[in-house]
């Protein structure tokens, strides 16, 4: 593996040019110069318009809608990269796609976050930054070095401005078993108590709420996720815990804001009073709400780059 180059590059496809030249903006360095197009056919051209012969070369680009795009244009872009001489290729994906197919659910099913993994390392990356995989085993699916960071500082210190001293009236709220232990030490970061929604999902991307765990009554409530797509299971636990904990508010938060199929529609009813989402993914103007607050990871970004770059660890970032 090559160690740093001799400067840092940042270069970005097109699922989310906003971020990377804010990325670009903190290290105080320009945004690479490159073009990713696409062939009337559909074939994806990438040309690298800058040397990049010897530098350390950070790639940003998530892979959301259209996820399978955004995979070849970041595989391509490495590539490119890989055959231009560049010491050092990091693949920085603030949002990885195919994270929810992490294992075999039933008979004969891929595991497509292990096939991504394996696709980005063989076409030539040397390590990989990330936020907040939906399961933090991927990690271990990719040969190369990861670094995995963490979106719930943000939205915890966004939270505890807007709590101030008034913990005691706010309760965080799991929306599902599965994501108990990110929504404890969300809690524990804010100082509030937890309670948990326990749902059953009755086939993909549709959920019914059972029952609430925990004392929500005359509270203001936190849903906490890590991503959300549909919006199902944060609407229905929006709703149960109004209709059936007593909840005077709800608020909720997540890292990645996929929002595909009917989420808009589903979030726009609920009785969500504000939702607080990280700007991993770009959320199209056409899908802005008024109670969505969207808030910048390019900071945490560039802070984890300039630490790699110079072969610093990037755990302290979140101690």
């Amino acid at each position: 593996m090559n160690f740093h180059g001799k400067d840092i590059k940042i270069f970005t496809a097109n699922s989310n040019r906003p971020v990377a030249k804010q990325i670009a903006d903190c290290l105080q360095l320009p945004l690479g110069k490159s073009d990713v197009s696409t062939f009337s056919d559909g074939e994806i051209a990438v040309s690298l318009h800058e040397s990049v012969r010897g530098s350390d070369c950070f790639i940003v680009q998530s892979t959301c809608e259209p996820v399978n795009n955004h995979i070849m244009e970041l595989l391509i872009m490495i590539d490119a990269m890989k055959r231009a001489s560049a010491a050092r290729i990091t693949a920085v994906m603030p949002y990885f796609g195919y994270a929810r197919q992490d294992r075999k659910a039933k008979a004969r099913d891929p595991i497509s976050a292990k096939l991504v993994a394996d696709l980005i390392t063989t076409a030539g990356a040397d390590r990989v930054l990330t936020m907040d995989l939906h399961a933090p085993q991927i990690q271990g699916f990719f040969n190369i070095p990861v670094d995995h960071l963490v979106g719930a500082p943000l939205l915890a210190s966004f939270l505890r401005d807007k709590i101030g001293d008034n913990a005691d009236d706010y309760v965080v709220v799991s929306p599902d078993l599965g994501s108990v232990t990110r929504a404890r030490n969300f809690a524990a970061r804010i100082g509030c108590p937890l309670a948990i929604i326990d749902k059953r999902r009755q086939r993909a991307n549709v959920s019914e709420v059972m029952n609430i765990i925990g004392d929500v009554r005359g509270k203001k409530v936190i849903l906490v996720d890590d991503m959300i797509d549909t919006a199902g299971t944060l609407c229905n636990a929006a709703s149960a815990i109004i209709e059936k904990g007593g909840a005077t508010e709800v608020y909720a938060c997540a890292t990645h804001a996929v929002l595909s199929g009917p989420a808009i529609e589903r979030i726009g009813n609920s009785p969500i009073k504000e939702l607080i989402l990280l700007d991993t993914v770009q959320v199209p103007e056409q899908k802005m709400l008024d109670k969505f607050t969207i808030l910048p990871v390019a900071p945490v970004f560039a802070e984890a780059i300039e630490r790699i770059y110079e072969d610093k660890p990037v755990s302290p970032m979140f101690l």
